[in-house]
């Protein structure tokens, strides 16, 4: 989510690091007040960026920051299927008892009917949460932990449920201590499960979960040894899961664990998984790889190296405790500068979920996931253990495309939303009779979708496509063609440059 294969792109310009951190005193306005609600949400409709920016900065990120509890959405898919899990073990236990070649057969297609109703309910529910959450600085914190502590639904037998058990882990501790996240992960039963550690023993340590909590987690590479793998691995034998028909719980079992002295890292002992999490947290590099991390998800990619540590040094002075650092970053001159403003190229994620709060649309689709497929990225699905590259990696000929047929369907959805009287306040901006000449309509549609942020050319491209220059088959506006005018000139303003950036 935070690194790519491509070179990473750092924008241009200078860095002032003695004021970098310093809370920004500079114009408060739409702009930048949509950039916050970009970065630190999914983005907004016009008329909350108009509220925010009508207030002060400091107060929207108290608001974000101090978020609500969100107690009227569903705290679980709504059609997740509870016997998935059950089913599979039934299907392991009937092909161990030789069961016909029917019966095995009939199993296998309940299983996989019961896979996708689980996976689009599953991935529903949380893309409807970030949608709808009055807390959006939580639900992007959760998809920002989903990115580092990476496990994937379906694989190696992890369970819907045990996907939407840890992306509540994640949203418990968005803002909490990064130490006891790591803890809680070290137990969790879909991380056990991705990295092989349910089968852990002493006899044979399974190295991926303490290779990866190093490498991809906390430290990265350079900043541990082979051996620190090793001796980590022997720690966390013994943590396990129960199988499905058990209910599927972390359990340590202590028969099956190494309990001899390790040498690990500055630490020897009989150490235990949780005492090398605590380790790892003494080393100072933790706070380093988290601290890029949040700069390359939050402000600009590549971030340089003495920003790093400054950003380490809040999270060392703060324990690792990550609501005062983001209330740091969030309020930060580096934060608003020029040269983080749509510096980032918007996720999938991101950019789908804010088309449909740009059109204040409530409930996602099973196309949408499909969209989100096409894109290159699907929440809980995750392509390797290193999550999404991101950045640059986003963008090429097919995801482009992509992209601007989920923008056609959804610009076509809203607008037929629209003329009932229920959703006609949401997306008010969005004029559907002609009140105003094409150069004003041109002018708000722009300023509601991209803050103003197009060039002249575009400014002009669109206004000439509202007034069907140059086209006798679009003809002059009017309202007979209106609503299909209104359909294409918000395509075209989605499908300019700063609409792909966050």
């Amino acid at each position: 989510m935070t690194g790519s294969t491509n070179s990473p792109y750092r924008p241009a310009g200078t860095l002032s690091l003695a004021t970098a951190l310093q809370p920004y005193r500079g114009p408060w306005n739409s702009r930048l007040a949509a950039h916050l609600l970009r970065r630190a949400g999914f983005g907004g409709s016009p008329d909350e960026i108009a509220r925010i920016a009508g207030g002060s900065m400091n107060a929207a990120v108290d608001a974000l920051i101090h978020y609500p509890k969100d107690s009227g959405l569903p705290g679980q898919p709504g059609e997740m299927d509870p016997q998935y899990a059950q089913e599979i073990a039934l299907a392991f236990q009937a092909r161990n008892r030789g069961a016909d070649d029917a019966t095995l057969q009939a199993q296998r297609m309940q299983i996989a009917q019961s896979r996708q109703k689980a996976n689009i309910s599953t991935v529903s529910w949380w893309l409807d949460r970030m949608i709808n959450s009055p807390a959006p600085l939580q639900e992007k914190m959760t998809l920002f932990w989903h990115g580092n502590f990476t496990s994937a639904m379906f694989q190696k037998g992890i369970t819907p449920k045990e996907m939407v058990d840890q992306n509540w882990l994640f949203r418990s501790n968005a803002l909490g201590n990064v130490r006891e996240l790591t803890h809680a992960v070290s137990r969790d039963p879909a991380m056990l499960k991705y990295l092989d550690n349910r089968a852990s023993n002493k006899e044979h340590p399974n190295e991926n979960y303490a290779r990866e909590l190093m490498e991809l987690f906390t430290l990265g590479i350079g900043n541990y040894t082979e051996t620190d793998i090793r001796e980590a691995a022997r720690a966390f034998t013994g943590y396990t899961v129960y199988g499905p028909l058990r209910g599927g719980a972390f359990y340590f079992n202590a028969r099956i664990h190494d309990d001899g002295n390790k040498q690990f890292l500055d630490a020897r002992g009989p150490l235990d998984g949780d005492q090398v999490v605590d380790v790892i947290f003494k080393q100072a590099a933790a706070p380093r790889w988290f601290a890029q991390k949040l700069l390359n998800f939050f402000v600009y990619n590549d971030p340089e190296p003495p920003l790093i540590d400054l950003v380490a040094a809040e999270i060392q002075k703060n324990d690792f405790q990550m609501t005062p650092v983001m209330a740091t970053l969030l309020r930060s001159n580096v934060f608003y500068s020029d040269r983080a403003y749509r510096a980032l190229v918007k996720s999938p994620v991101e950019f789908v979920v804010g088309a449909f709060k740009l059109f204040d649309l409530k409930q996602s689709t099973p196309q949408v996931i499909g969209s989100l497929n096409r894109m290159g990225q699907v929440p809980f699905h995750p392509p390797n253990v290193k999550g999404w590259d991101g950045g640059a990696s986003w963008l090429n000929s097919q995801t482009m495309l992509a992209r601007e047929n989920f923008l056609n369907a959804t610009v076509t959805a809203a607008t037929q939303q629209m003329k009932s009287v229920a959703t006609m306040q949401g997306a008010a901006w969005m004029p559907m009779t002609p009140t105003a000449s094409a150069k004003d309509t041109t002018l708000k549609m722009v300023d509601a979708i991209l803050q103003g942020d197009a060039s002249p050319a575009s400014l002009a491209k669109l206004q000439a496509y509202l007034e069907g220059d140059d086209s006798s088959a679009l003809g002059q506006l009017s309202g007979e063609n209106f609503e299909e005018r209104m359909r294409g000139a918000a395509y075209l303003s989605m499908a300019m440059p700063a609409y792909q950036l966050n």
